[in-house]
């Protein structure tokens, strides 16, 4: 591999990868749209694609969830933004204007997850529908989303961990990142005469465990215990992987004043109670569970 790296190119070194000009935008009519938006908007579309489908698995109409993908879509974005901004706020404070660009990330996928359910939860008081039943039905797709959406971190150049040496280890000019994600250790790592940073690329990593989780959910649908089920396995899977991923992370957001990672605390927490309760759901529904006594 080359010591110095064209400014649009990405390489993978210990697997022999070496991509040049990898945009972050392109050009319509002399509007640049990025990439970043591009791949955002094509995992929510897959998500809700996938979701009317296992709607219609489940005999429900798949316009309830149409219907309900309008108010998700507009919520999330904002649910997502409002997280990232809020424990960021140090990068913003004297840039109101900021908050509103969204052309270089900074949404905040646990922020788009709480505003989804919160969101789902009156939609279902409003119309009468039944919350477990349409979590179970939403979370396949809200994890297809989450698969295909990290991509666009790719093509930001975002979303990486501290330095490896590991398979997967991912090189990035170091003029195409933002240098507040550069750690000491990154940076202590960066050999003389090169350009790059080599770093985890967590992006990948919560792409894949996400892609294990929608597996697990869809072969797992027919066999659930109770409405809801789906629902818990996804917080605590996506809790369980986000926990070890956010920890080498390196633009991790904190709990203001603190060193405390507030999206790592969140994860082991919704892992901790989606496991509690469905263990405490199972024996009750065990407990309540009627013997058959056999006759001679």
């Amino acid at each position: 591999m080359q010591d110095i790296m064209g400014n649009m190119d990405i390489a993978f070194p210990n697997l022999g990868i070496y991509l040049q000009n990898v945009p972050k935008s392109f050009s319509v009519f002399g509007f640049s749209i990025a990439f970043y938006g591009v791949i955002i908007a094509t995992g929510v579309l897959g998500g809700v694609l996938l979701a009317a489908h296992v709607a219609k698995l489940e005999k429900l109409d798949a316009d309830v969830i149409w219907d309900f993908a309008i108010y998700a879509i507009i919520f999330s974005i904002i649910g997502a933004r409002v997280y990232y901004v809020v424990f960021s706020w140090d990068r913003y404070k004297d840039d109101l204007l900021g908050v509103f660009n969204l052309r270089n990330g900074g949404l905040a996928i646990y922020g788009a997850v709480i505003a989804a359910f919160l969101t789902l939860w009156i939609y279902c008081r409003k119309k009468k529908q039944s919350f477990l039943q349409l979590a179970d039905i939403c979370v396949p797709g809200l994890v297809l989303g989450q698969v295909i959406g990290r991509w666009g971190n790719f093509t930001n150049r975002e979303v990486f961990g501290e330095y490896t040496d590991s398979l997967l280890a991912m090189r990035l000019p170091v003029q195409m990142v933002r240098a507040g994600d550069i750690s000491e250790t990154i940076a202590a790592h960066m050999a003389e005469g090169t350009n790059y940073i080599q770093v985890h690329p967590t992006f990948l990593y919560e792409s894949l465990w996400n892609l294990a989780l929608l597996v697990l959910l869809l072969c797992y649908r027919k066999h659930k215990k109770f409405e809801g089920e789906q629902w818990l396995l996804y917080l605590g899977g996506y809790g369980l992987g986000r926990a070890w991923i956010e920890g080498i992370r390196t633009d991790t957001l904190f709990i203001p004043h603190t060193t405390i990672a507030v999206s790592q605390v969140l994860a082991v927490v919704l892992f901790a109670v989606a496991l509690a309760a469905d263990i405490f759901i199972r024996y009750r529904l065990g407990k309540n569970t009627t013997p058959t006594v056999k006759t001679e």
